[in-house]
Formats: structure tokens, C-alpha cells, sequence
């Protein structure tokens, strides 16, 4: 997957009010973009920090900036934009790139389904021998040590989404949790059991109960110097959900 135009290098002032955040541009121009991520993004937003920014021309839009990518203290790269996964693991599916989701012949965004009103991100089927399955997706960015954790903040959408995946695996469906990992210094997947502990203590449920948890990594490269725009998956990352 690569974005749809180049994107614009910055320098990040601030974020702030969850969804703004203050750019200076190569130019010196200082922009406000929309930062599309609900969590803390403990670890990716260092002061002064490079950032990546798309831009669109949309003229209903009132702020034509988005913040997509940070370079984290350590040098790594990470996806922000939480828009982005969704399109991410359905491009990979479809690709065949998830080892474990091939053979589905449709796959359908945003359906309503579960007893909690939940929408599901990706509903696959059409496979010859497999039953459905209801696919939801998180974005990883929090690393520590070359862990990744999830979620950056306590989740209790989250932990909705776990009670629903394992009620499909009782009505007879597959049921995957699919955590994007959008970091290049990530190596393995734990739950942030430090931060929300009760999503931890769920999640370890959840699979215990059937629900598929698999994690992939996307390649966010740099191609002489300067960011080339792709964000692929394409390699499996360990999950480590020991207490």
C-alpha cells in the first residue's frame, strides 16, 4: 500500500486536544494538521520530532493537513493515522500476504453485527471449506525494548470488540483479532497489561476461547534519504501474551 501522493515533511511543535497538532513546515510555515489517532501515542510524538504529513484539496475540509508518520526519539518509524490499518490489512489479505486469511473470495468493510452494536472492520467469506471470519484490526505503535504494546491507553471499545469476536467463535465463525504493527522498531506483540489490565486479562480470555490473534508488520521505508510512501504488510510478528 503506498499513499496516494508524496508526503510532506515537518517538524512537530505540539499535540494537543487529542485531534490537532502544530507542524513547522521546511519553509518555516506553521500548519495545525488533523491527527486521526484516539490513543495517547505514548512514545510518538517527541517535541521537535520529524513528521510526515498528506495533504488534501478538498476545499469542505477545514484543516487540509493529516499527520501520518513520526520519527520516534529512538529512529524508528511509525503510522499514526489509525484510518490507515483497516485499508492496510485488507489490501494484505486480498494479496494473499495474510498466510492465515487466504482463500476467502469477499471481503466486506464495516458490518453490523454482535449483540453490542459493534461494526466488525473486515467480514471475510466465500471460502471452500472454512467458515467466515469476522477480522478486527488495531494499529500498533507503543514500543519499548523492541516490545510493541497494545492498547496505548485504557480501551473500553477494545474490550467490547473482544467480547464480541468470542461470541461469533460460539456461533460457529472465526473470530481474528489482526494488530498492524506500524512501527519498524517492533519485534513482538504483548498486551499493555500495564496500562489497561483488564484488556489484557480479556484478551488472554478471548484466545483461550478460540479467537485467532495474529499480528503483521508493515515495511515503512525510506528510499535515499527521503520517505518513499509505502506502508505494506507483509511479516509475521510474534505475539506474546504470557502474564
Amino acid at each position: 500500500m503506498k499513499f496516494p501522493e508524496p508526503l510532506i515533511e515537518g517538524r512537530l511543535i505540539r499535540r494537543y486536544k487529542r485531534f490537532l497538532a502544530d507542524v513547522t513546515l521546511p519553509d518555516g510555515t506553521e500548519v495545525t494538521a488533523h491527527c486521526p489517532n484516539t490513543g495517547s501515542m505514548l512514545h510518538c510524538q517527541p517535541t521537535d520530532g520529524r513528521v510526515w504529513l498528506s495533504r488534501s484539496d478538498n476545499p469542505a475540509r477545514k484543516l487540509p493537513y493529516t499527520w501520518e508518520l513520526v520519527e520516534t526519539a529512538q529512529g524508528a518509524l511509525a503510522c499514526v493515522n489509525t484510518a490507515r490499518p483497516n485499508a492496510q490489512a485488507r489490501e494484505a489479505i486480498e494479496a494473499g500476504r495474510i498466510h492465515e486469511l487466504v482463500g476467502y473470495s469477499h471481503c466486506r468493510p464495516e458490518v453490523r453485527y454482535g449483540e453490542e452494536k459493534s461494526r466488525i472492520d473486515l467480514l471475510l467469506s466465500g471460502h471452500k471449506t472454512k467458515p467466515d471470519a469476522w477480522v478486527e484490526v488495531k494499529n500498533v505503535t507503543l514500543e519499548e525494548n523492541g516490545q510493541g504494546f497494545f492498547p496505548d491507553a485504557v480501551t473500553t471499545r477494545g474490550q467490547k470488540h473482544l467480547r464480541e469476536l468470542m461470541a461469533q467463535v460460539v456461533l460457529g465463525d472465526r473470530a481474528v483479532l489482526l494488530f498492524v504493527v506500524n512501527h519498524t522498531g517492533i519485534e513482538t506483540v504483548r498486551p499493555a497489561d500495564h496500562i489497561d489490565p483488564h484488556y489484557g486479562q480479556l484478551l488472554r480470555q478471548a484466545w483461550g476461547a478460540g479467537v485467532e490473534i495474529m499480528a503483521y508488520r508493515a515495511n515503512l521505508t525510506r528510499d535515499d534519504g527521503s520517505l518513499s510512501g509505502e506502508m505494506t504488510l507483509f511479516d509475521a510478528v510474534p505475539v506474546n501474551l504470557e502474564v
